[in-house]
């Protein structure tokens, strides 16, 4: 039987694709088949490229994880691929999209029968993490786990029906019988009472908890020597580099105890790893969280026969139970000691510890544990696949073009984004403004979010150095800047200034990293005195939009809460004094931006769960859209003249962020109202930009990759400034996230 695997997999320095590897040459072995013949492996990628690893011969396909339609590629080849069954290892953080969202393009189109082995189960998921899990429960003929614990959670908290449902414990290698006291012996440890502690660092480890445990140990052992085994975790390093590690190594200095500890930086091979196990006198899992519900490390101690202390998370405190373990409290070092100096003052109560965890891991081995997956996988083999429903989708996105970032790249420079251009080439005469610049720091940060653009996110630094420089000590902000770097104004407006609080708000709540999230919150927080100060609409409209995004970060700001709703609420107010019968908008006329307004309400509604502002939301949206969108596609008020109440509207000139505002609005409506007509609308919307408008031209240049200025009587505005090119790019990312949302 031919068995389509998904997951990472090696050359990769991942846990989870090292079972990958294990699980699949295990039920190979058990079917006397060539892993080559066998499998179908779909490795995930967390590189962009394809070429980033040297994959076996069983990787058919490679997903790189920020690729959505990689995952619907991957569905047709495993369908393709004459596989009988289907293994997926689930890790919310290995696949694209908000936790992990992408899967779903996967697994809603298998054609075969799934099996999916969770490696993590959350007490306290998400919302969306809640809903993944019940997709892919949909879809799923078999649910593995490896703890009781998991299924007390699928059971109570995310309504998986128990005999859906199968417990298999983690594999570990089929170790050979080698001696104890031979490999301490060949590493030279013959006179040192050895502890050991491996797997990929990071905070969580709580390794600093056994260093604060062995100043009481090494007085009474003073040849104790304990070895932390493992690198860095990837994803710790690019953010925060060897933090953790140097945290670590100072705790030794202070502790005075450089010779009974040592580091080995580096990602072990299986053999190598077996020969510290068996080395070791004494394991220890220090974790600071309960709530893990898989451990492949304390596995591999356990299978190994180490004589194992933990922490008690919940797979320690199932694994190790019945004396083949010894728990002490998180963050307890003196417990630890006690335990340490008894176990080292009383062998034989260490060796008991070894001799059961040794007995109890026979049944753990590979071997053993693939006989178990190959028995459940031919259980399933032939069961009838779920009736899956016709998936209805408003958003047509193969009519979306390749998303790029060329022009906005010609258009960067190491000051900020260019304000103008001639045709497609900047000019430079024009210099900056701090709206554009606060759209490309919205932007980039969505397509960092999409995916994981390099460009973009280097480019974040230019944007918001730029917002910093426009700052004054007052917190306002200039707008203008000349090519040399000169201010052409003392203050910009309201509206440049709610501009900027929506994109510092939206860098808060989406930041790739620790650093820009502070420096953004310190611009922020600068300017949050002259919140309430605003007068104008607009500028209220995006100061209430970037609020939400920021509440959305630190949801016990009570007071910013306050102000939040005290400015949607004069957006209400305008409401009322201005409706009229038919006319149900803020103001006596139809302007620019004017989607800002309603989307805002759609916001502070999500925020504040205020009745009102939602229904201001969604009868200002009606009205807006009987003005603009009531012919089929998209027909924004025209900059040459507006639309005044009792009068004619103007068709043109049209502006790219009039469209930007109505997609963004459509999305934000469905958020809040789950209606799926807004997607409908926004896509519409959308297409105004590709040549769905009163006069049937696309203002997108596939050529360029900018969006031309503006729709005028006559034609199109050729001119690919910065304000059009970024409200088709937001707007197409926007467009993603909401097909996202669909499937």
């Amino acid at each position: 039987m031919k068995i389509a695997y998904i997951g990472t997999y090696p050359p990769r320095q991942c846990g989870i694709g090292t079972f990958t590897e294990n699980l699949c040459k295990s039920i190979a072995l058990n079917v006397r088949q060539n892993t080559k013949t066998h499998a179908s492996v779909i490795a995930i990628n967390d590189s962009s490229s394809l070429q980033e690893y040297d994959y076996p011969p069983e990787v058919k396909f490679v997903v790189r994880q920020n690729y959505r339609e990689d995952y619907i590629n991957a569905a047709e080849q495993i369908n393709l691929s004459n596989s009988r069954a289907c293994i997926l290892n689930h890790e919310f953080g290995i696949f694209g999209g908000e936790s992990g969202l992408y899967i779903l393009s996967l697994t809603d189109r298998l054609k075969i029968p799934l099996t999916v082995v969770f490696h993590t189960v959350l007490k306290e998921p998400s919302f969306l993490q809640k809903n993944i899990i019940r997709k892919i429960n949909e879809t799923a003929a078999k649910i593995v786990v490896m703890s009781n614990k998991a299924v007390e959670l699928l059971i109570g908290i995310y309504d998986i029906p128990p005999h859906k449902i199968e417990v298999i414990e983690h594999g570990v290698p089929d170790y050979q019988d080698v001696s104890h006291d031979a490999i301490k012996k060949e590493y030279n440890l013959s006179d040192r009472n050895v502890l050991l502690t491996f797997g990929f660092l990071g905070r969580n480890k709580g390794i600093e908890t056994v260093i604060d445990a062995l100043p009481a140990v090494v007085q009474k052992h003073p040849s104790l020597l304990y070895i932390v085994l493992g690198a860095t975790h990837p994803n710790i390093l690019k953010y925060s580099g060897e933090e953790y590690r140097n945290y670590l190594n100072k705790l030794v200095r202070d502790r005075k105890l450089q010779d009974n500890v040592i580091f080995l930086k580096s990602f072990v091979t299986e053999d190598v790893l077996f020969e510290y196990l068996r080395a070791c006198d004494i394991y220890i899992t220090p974790y600071n969280n309960k709530e893990q519900i898989t451990s492949g490390t304390l596995a591999y101690a356990v299978g190994a026969g180490a004589a194992v202390l933990s922490t008690p998370y919940w797979h320690a405190e199932e694994l190790l139970a019945d004396g083949r373990g010894r728990l002490f409290d998180f963050k307890k070092p003196e417990q630890l000691s006690d335990i340490l100096n008894e176990l080292l003052d009383h062998p034989e109560k260490m060796n008991a510890l070894r001799e059961k965890a040794y007995n109890y891991g026979i049944q753990l081995r590979w071997p053993t544990i693939g006989k178990r997956y190959l028995k459940l996988l031919n259980a399933v083999k032939d069961t009838p696949l779920v009736a899956k429903k016709p998936r209805k989708s408003f958003i047509e996105v193969e009519l979306l073009p390749e998303f790029t970032l060329d022009h906005v790249k010609r258009l960067t420079d190491d000051t900020g984004i260019v304000q103008h251009a001639r045709y497609g080439i900047p000019n430079l005469k024009e210099g900056y403004c701090l709206d554009d610049n606060a759209r490309a720091l919205l932007m980039s940060l969505m397509a960092y979010g999409q995916n994981k653009d390099p460009f973009a996110l280097d480019c974040m630094r230019i944007y918001l150095s730029y917002i910093q420089y426009m700052q004054t000590e007052q917190g306002t902000f200039r707008n203008f800047l000349s090519f040399r770097r000169d201010f052409l104004d003392k203050e910009g407006s309201e509206d440049s200034f709610g501009r900027t609080i929506w994109a510092l708000g939206y860098l808060l709540y989406a930041s790739p990293n620790i650093a820009y999230r502070e420096f953004g919150k310190e611009l922020f927080d600068n300017s949050r005195k002259h919140f309430s100060r605003l007068e104008h609409l607009r500028g209220i409209a995006d100061t209430v939009i970037g609020i939400s995004y920021y509440l959305r970060s630190f949801p016990g700001d009570e007071s910013l809460l306050q102000l939040m709703k005290e400015l949607a609420t004069k957006l209400a107010d305008s409401y009322f004094e201005n409706r009229d019968g038919q006319w149900q908008w803020f103001e006596p006329a139809l302007t620019y931006d004017n989607a800002v307004l309603p989307l805002s309400l759609f916001h502070a509604a999500e925020i504040s769960d205020d009745d009102v502002f939602k229904e201001i939301a969604v009868k200002t949206a009606a009205f807006l859209e009987e003005a603009t969108l009531s012919k089929g596609y998209l027909s924004p008020i025209g900059s040459y003249g507006w639309y005044t109440k009792g009068g004619e509207r103007a068709r043109f000139d049209q502006q790219a962020i009039d469209v930007m505002a109505n997609v963004q609005l459509y999305f934000q409506a469905f958020n809040v109202t789950r209606n799926p007509d807004y997607i409908q609308k926004m896509f519409q919307s959308f297409l105004w930009f590709l040549g769905e408008n009163d006069l049937r031209v696309p203002l997108y240049d596939y050529e360029t990759g900018g969006c031309c200025d503006g729709l005028k009587k006559d034609g199109v505005n050729r001119n690919q400034g910065a304000e059009s090119t970024l409200a088709y790019l937001i707007s197409h990312l926007t467009v993603l996230k909401a097909w996202e949302c669909e499937s």
